[in-house]
């Protein structure tokens, strides 16, 4: 992966909308996404690029999106041959693309913990905790839970998501719709961590994206990929400190250990750090999937 340059900005003739990773076409009755190698942290995208990130994160999504028992939005992987692009834009976008069903989306993240880390762990230090969900006493950092929790957060346009209670959530979107979204979500997780355990890695938590489409509720965006969740080694899992990871929290240590301020822009990752990114991602689809990710041409 490290060798190859980094696509980090998609140019097509069709109306586009940019998040931190994503680069969404409107095709009239579809969406296109396309996953580029660009990599946030700390809610801001970093210089440069992952390259081939962006092949990884779509793929380990088509594998989930195929596995799991969930309607969803995905419809191909394939580049509609009718799509306007030249031959190389056509290249550069093989692996890296879904078309999907247009959805209206819901305006919360859906979060699901089945392990005690990051924000939550914070939280429950300090109040015994998460998002307003009771944890029992003297859980240590990394720590399983009895059970895997439901912690949505709203969806914000910029800056960070705020977690909140199921409660204020129930009271913005009705307490139907909140049972309903956090029913499919912790399925879908136990669906997917039950999986990945059998493959030798833990998902200590992860979020989801849902939407409506022709009045059913279905899940959008990304799923279980190391952007979106936390990924462990199972053989290596320690409860009472931080884990060892295939996902990007890799970058955020590496930035937390600079002198960046967070508050200008990021600094350039060395080209070590992007070589080992690029490992760490293409591994997790190795393992999850047993297959060997597409190789370009």
């Amino acid at each position: 992966m490290g060798s190859e340059s980094a696509v980090v900005s998609t140019a097509l003739n069709y109306p586009r909308r940019q998040g931190k990773v994503r680069d969404v076409y409107d095709l009239g009755t579809s969406l296109l996404i396309v996953s580029t190698d660009r990599i946030s942290a700390f809610d801001w995208i970093l210089p440069g690029g992952i390259p081939r990130k962006g092949v990884v994160l779509t793929q380990i999504s088509r594998f989930w999106f195929e596995r799991l028992q969930v309607e969803h939005h995905l419809l191909s992987t394939d580049l509609p041959a009718d799509l306007d692009v030249t031959g190389e834009q056509r290249a550069e976008l093989a692996d890296r693309v879904m078309v999907t069903k247009k959805a209206q989306v819901v305006p919360y993240e859906c979060v699901v913990r089945g392990f005690l880390e990051g924000s939550g762990w914070l939280e429950y230090q300090q109040t015994g905790k998460v998002c307003g969900v009771p944890l029992p006493a003297g859980l240590r950092q990394c720590d399983r839970l009895p059970e895997p929790i439901f912690t949505p957060a709203t969806k914000a346009e910029a800056g960070h998501d705020e977690n909140v209670s199921f409660e204020t959530m129930a009271a913005d979107i009705g307490l139907e719709l909140a049972t309903e979204l956090r029913e499919k979500s912790l399925d879908v997780y136990r669906q997917g961590a039950q999986w990945a355990e059998s493959k030798g890695i833990i998902i200590a938590d992860t979020k989801f994206e849902w939407g409506w489409s022709d009045d059913r509720l279905i899940l959008i965006d990304e799923v279980l990929t190391p952007d979106s969740s936390r990924f462990w080694p199972a053989d290596s899992y320690t409860p009472g400190r931080s884990q060892l990871s295939f996902d990007k929290q890799f970058v955020r240590e590496w930035l937390m250990e600079s002198d960046w301020d967070r508050n200008s822009p990021p600094p350039a990752l060395p080209p070590e750090v992007i070589a080992q990114t690029s490992q760490k991602y293409e591994s997790v689809y190795s393992l999850l999937t047993s297959r060997q990710l597409p190789q370009p041409g």
